[in-house]
């Protein structure tokens, strides 16, 4: 019967692995490391913060495609606090944890992956169903989004907890992997390999859903005599929801293979030597999707543009509040010009900011 070693610190599989956990970062390196880590880490915060905040107060984004939206950028978000704890438990450190303390750093990182994952495989089931109908949204209700929600996070949440579970190389030493010494490399290799099916699959599904709308747009463009700006619409969404499962696959799809690689006991790749910089790519994907969705939503630019500037101008006119009557208005900061809506044209006031910024919405 195999010895069993729950009770080891991490210095001991390390070392029975021969894993190498750069202890020369130590100093100005170090420092930079963080410096850096920790701008990113902010940046995540702040930008998925906006963007959750956005879906809630703009009614325009009430539908089930920015419901699926906000719970990605809340992956993301999920993402930054796993990056944050992996930050201060990693090099030198990494030595002196537990074995549970280890499961938790890399399960965090584990279910922020698997969480936005499963969410863009429910973005595509819920653009499939919108565009069969060809309409902008599909017909979900609040409760079935709610459902699909809670199921993501418990599937990621399942994910990030089976190697603690059970699958693991604690009572098989000679099972253990490199870069995650205290994981089965059976489990590295099924690990990786599901995600990079997905990736796949999910790829082909997307390309298929976005050549059907261009397909059935230019159709229907020549029949139809509604707005330009509508029956792109769907294109649009397609276009947005593509560019973040493209930069997701980009970011990711490495350091997947080097999982694999390592699975598959491939002493001979030189995996320690890209797997920081692997680390970093993925770190850069949640910090790409808040740009991807302001760039390619001119409504939800607008309003995280809105809430910042209100914000801006709340702090000013409390400066002013001893010299200025409460009864100023703030002037709008957008520069494109005022959004008409229903046949009024709305001049921005501060308290409705729910309102677009744009008419090509």
């Amino acid at each position: 019967m195999n010895e069993c070693y729950y009770d080891k610190h991490m210095d001991f599989f390390y070392n029975k692995t021969n894993t190498d956990t750069v202890d020369e970062w130590t100093g100005p390196k170090l420092i930079v490391v963080l410096c850096f880590g920790t701008f990113f880490c902010l940046f995540i915060f702040i930008s998925n913060s906006l963007v959750i905040a956005a879906v809630v107060k703009n009614k325009r984004f009430h539908f089930p495609f920015y419901y699926l939206l906000a719970n990605l950028a809340a992956a993301d978000f999920f993402a930054g606090i796993a990056y944050v704890f992996l930050m201060f438990n990693t090099g030198p450190v990494s030595k002196t944890l537990t074995v549970n303390r280890w499961f938790l750093r890399q399960g965090l990182l584990d279910t922020s992956l698997t969480a936005s994952l499963v969410n863009l495989l429910v973005i595509a089931v819920e653009r499939h169903m919108s565009i069969m109908r060809m309409k902008i949204h599909s017909n979900l209700t609040k409760k079935r989004v709610t459902f699909l929600i809670i199921s993501i996070w418990a599937i990621a949440i399942f994910m990030g907890a089976v190697p603690t579970l059970g699958w693991n190389c604690l009572c098989d030493i000679t099972a253990c992997s490199s870069l995650a010494p205290i994981y089965s490399r059976s489990y590295l290799v099924f690990w990786s390999v599901l995600n990079l099916v997905v990736f796949f699959i999910m790829v082909v599904v997307y390309i298929r859903i976005y050549m059907y709308v261009q397909r059935k747009t230019n159709v229907l463009s020549s029949h139809t005599s509604g707005s330009i700006s509508h029956r792109r619409t769907p294109v649009k969404l397609m276009k947005t929801v593509m560019t973040l499962l493209g930069a997701f696959v980009v970011c990711w799809t490495p350091g997947l293979v080097v999982l694999l690689l390592d699975g598959l006991n491939c002493t001979y790749c030189g995996i320690q030597n890209v797997k920081r910089w692997f680390l970093l790519l993925a770190l850069l994907n949640s910090v790409m999707n808040p740009i991807i969705y302001s760039y390619k939503d001119d409504e939800m630019w607008g309003t995280m543009k809105r809430m910042i500037c209100c914000s801006s101008e709340d702090k000013s006119q409390d400066r002013r509040s001893s010299r200025i009557p409460s009864t100023v208005l703030c002037r709008s900061t957008d520069t494109s010009g005022h959004y008409i809506e229903d046949g009024i044209i709305q001049g921005t006031i501060c308290g409705k900011g729910d309102l677009g910024d744009k008419g090509n919405s």
